[in-house]
């Protein structure tokens, strides 16, 4: 969370806004700002910490343990049309990765303004593809794997 915290500014530039939800309670939330986040990240982190109360929003998420009684660890990408477009979730010993969060923005956002789709691993500058038929049975001739790194 505090990688998101630092990288903030930049997913505001994109359009991006950012939710932290758990069913830790808000005053858990207050004192893991003050304690452990502020420590981190000047300032703290500067999106909201939402409380989950009894799971109700993991569960529409698909993230709720029922038997722990908490939220999994997981990340959506929801478009301004309330579509999910990406969804990871983890266990707790493997963090997240952020620069993948704003490359996954900016191949969405890239895809929704030109209608060409981003190849594994692409990132602004790589090239893309134009779906129709004429690319069918002829991506090997435009596109490389070495592309994807």
């Amino acid at each position: 969370m505090s990688a998101v915290a630092v990288k903030y500014p930049e997913l505001r530039e994109l359009g991006v806004e950012v939710l932290a939800i758990s069913t830790d309670s808000r005053f858990s939330h207050k004192i893991w700002q003050e304690e452990e986040l502020s420590k981190m990240v000047e300032g703290g982190v500067p999106f909201p910490l939402l409380s989950d109360a009894g799971g109700r929003v993991g569960s529409v998420y698909g993230v709720y343990d029922e038997d722990a009684g908490v939220d999994i660890r997981g990340r959506f990408l929801i478009d301004p049309d309330f579509n999910i477009r990406a969804m990871e979730v983890m266990t707790p010993e493997v963090g997240r990765n952020v620069m993948e969060l704003i490359r996954q923005v900016k191949a969405f956002q890239h895809v929704v303004a030109t209608g060409e789709v981003t190849p594994a691993g692409w990132v602004p500058g790589k090239p893309t593809l134009t779906p129709g038929p004429d690319l069918a049975g002829k991506v090997w001739k435009v596109w490389k794997t070495d592309n994807a790194f």
